[in-house]
């Protein structure tokens, strides 16, 4: 890159260089001979012009014309023989201008110039005109010179430059290039620089949103890992204590015992089945769960495990709710990793409420037990609480809410806590979903 454009504005600097300088030396070539051309044929026509009487006698020709400095002054006749005043004996220059014509000539290192002398409507002599040609040819080579020592210092200054600014564009992107790829190498700590350049500006800019969404993806994508582990741990746990108790027991407990493994097996492939949909969802705006489906869906995954546990599911939800904006995998995991956690560490009625918030829906898991005594965010990140682990699925349930666009958080500690989950409502209000009108039924 630095190459590349350091060669391209040198290429057009010498480019421009050449278009110009090779006409003004062109122009200051034919500048000078002119110029000189003008001065000896004015002396030479003068001169002419004197001696239209009797041209072959030796008059003192400067007598005639007084000649600029420089310019000797010859008359040959029609032959281009000399005849007096200096010059060549014979002059070709002179020797054409017999058509009666003015001819010039760079002649024995002399510029000549020859006019002729009319006499009777006949050219009779040639008054020849000379100029040394040596300072004129110096003159232009001067000008060409000092033409070539511009074009010069105009490209050197280009390479200058072009080095500056090749390095200034250049060096930018290859320490952008450079983290790129250690962005491509798990390197995630990308901060953007400021060039002075805005293209350079703008993709550093958007190589650092990038680096930032990649590593909250990884990290969510890493915690989504370790906090699923957690919640399919625990009933393939449970599963496995059943299937070992029941080699134990008699066939009508075996029975039972078998019947209820299969049960956990079948919840436990349906929380497999929801955690890859929800791995697979990108969580449009446009997803939408009518709460009271949502409800009965909990109710039928978690109602005979608490009433194996001789607990009681109370559900109530209020009239005419509207529809959510979330994933209906992702609140009925965050719903089940409530409800397990009700029928885990609490104790007495477990109550699963649906309120109206105004902006949303808030979805409520209490229980009568003693609950952790700390509110806020500290327990859904799987605290210890009187030595024993509370919530191991929280953290994965909060982090799903926070994907749907919602919150999940300890409303009340202490005893009879209650967890809630707020969830916006879907948008427009007239496609939305209307929930069911008990008001309270139990489980």
């Amino acid at each position: 890159m630095h190459s590349r454009v350091l060669f391209s504005i040198v290429a057009v600097t010498g480019c421009a260089v050449l278009l110009f300088t090779v006409p003004l030396a062109v122009a200051a070539d034919h500048i000078y001979r002119e110029d000189a051309v003008a001065r000896v044929q004015r002396d030479a026509i003068w001169v002419a012009a004197g001696l239209r009487g009797e041209p072959f006698r030796s008059p003192a020709l400067a007598g005639l014309h007084m000649p600029s400095r420089g310019t000797g002054l010859g008359v040959y006749g029609s032959s281009g023989r000399l005849v007096y005043g200096s010059g060549p004996s014979v002059s070709a220059v002179a020797g054409q201008a017999r058509d009666g014509e003015i001819h010039q000539n760079v002649e024995r290192g002399h510029l000549a110039v020859a006019a002729p002398v009319f006499e009777g409507g006949r050219v009779r002599a040639v008054v020849r005109a000379w100029t040394p040609w040596d300072p004129v040819a110096d003159s232009t080579a001067f000008a060409w010179l000092l033409l070539a020592a511009l074009g010069l210092v105009v490209v050197a200054l280009s390479v200058v430059l072009a080095w500056r600014l090749a390095r200034r564009v250049a060096t930018p992107l290859e320490r952008l290039t450079a983290t790129a790829r250690a962005l491509g190498s798990g390197d995630f700590s990308v901060e953007p620089e400021c060039t002075g350049i805005r293209e350079a500006d703008a993709a550093w800019q958007a190589l650092a949103a990038t680096a930032r969404r990649l590593g909250d993806l990884l990290e969510r994508q890493s915690r989504f890992s370790t906090d699923v582990s957690h919640q399919l741990r625990t009933p393939l746990t449970s599963l496995m204590l059943g299937l070992e108790a029941a080699q134990w027991l008699d066939d009508a407990d075996c029975r039972r015992a078998l019947a209820t493994a299969r049960r956990r097996a079948e919840h436990l492939g349906d929380t497999i089945d929801d955690l890859l949909r929800l791995a697979r969802e990108t969580h449009g705006r446009d997803t939408c769960t009518d709460v009271g489906a949502l409800l009965d869906r909990i109710v039928e995954r978690n109602g005979e495990a608490v009433r194996e546990a001789g607990r009681v599911l109370a559900v109530r939800c209020q009239d005419a709710l509207p529809a959510v904006r979330a994933s209906e995998a992702a609140v009925v995991q965050i719903m089940d990793t409530l409800v397990d956690n009700a029928l885990v560490h609490g104790r007495g009625e477990i109550s699963l409420t649906a309120t109206d918030v105004g902006v949303g829906v808030a979805l409520e898991v209490g229980d009568e037990g003693p609950g952790p005594v700390v509110a806020g965010d500290g327990v859904l990140g799987s605290t210890q609480h009187d030595g024993c682990r509370h919530g191991i699925g929280l953290p994965l349930a909060r982090s799903l809410a926070e994907a749907e666009g919602g919150r999940l958080l300890l409303r009340r500690a202490g005893p009879r806590p209650v967890f809630s989950l707020m969830l916006p409502a879907y948008e427009p209000m007239s496609d939305a979903g209307v929930g069911p009108t008990g008001a309270d039924r139990s489980r």
